[in-house]
C-alpha cells in the first residue's frame, strides 16, 4: 500500500475532501498525473465498475454531461471508456477525469462492499481511518 493508494481510497470513501484531492493531483506533473489516472482506472476495474455506474459517477463528480469525460463514460463498454478517460491529455480534462474516476471508484466500491464485504472483509482500504484535514 502506497500513499497514492491511501489518498485515492480516502477520496473515494469521502474520508478526504475532493478539493484536497485536486490539490494533491495538481502537485504532480503531466506524466505523474497520467500514471495516477491509469492507476485509478485499474482500481475502478478491480472494484467491478459497470456501465450503469456512469450517470451516478458524473453526478458525484460534479461534471456537466457535456464534459468530455462524462460523454465518454456513457458511450460504450466501461472498460474501454475508462481507458479513454484515463488517457485524456489537456490539464483541465485530466482534472475532470480525475474527479470522474474517483467517483466511479466510489460507486463501484460501495456496491462491492454491500454485496461482497457486508459481513466484514480483509481489504485494507475498507478499514481506513478518517484522514487528517
Amino acid at each position: 500500500m502506497t500513499e497514492r493508494d491511501i489518498i485515492l481510497n480516502e477520496l473515494a470513501q469521502s474520508l478526504r475532501p475532493m478539493a484536497q484531492g485536486i490539490e494533491w493531483f495538481d502537485t504532480h506533473g503531466p506524466k505523474e498525473q497520467a500514471e495516477i489516472l491509469v492507476f485509478l482506472r485499474h482500481h475502478c476495474v478491480q472494484a467491478r465498475a459497470v456501465t450503469e455506474d456512469g450517470p451516478e459517477s458524473i453526478r458525484r463528480a460534479g461534471l456537466r454531461p457535456t464534459h468530455t469525460p462524462a460523454v465518454l463514460i456513457t458511450r460504450g463498454p466501461i472498460d474501454q471508456q475508462l481507458g479513454k478517460i484515463a488517457s485524456l491529455a489537456p490539464a483541465d480534462e485530466r482534472r475532470k477525469a480525475f474527479r470522474l474516476l474517483v467517483a466511479v471508484l466510489a460507486v463501484a466500491d460501495e456496491r462491492r462492499r454491500e454485496h461482497f464485504c457486508c459481513g466484514g472483509c480483509g481489504h485494507w482500504w475498507h478499514n481506513l481511518p478518517i484522514a487528517d484535514s
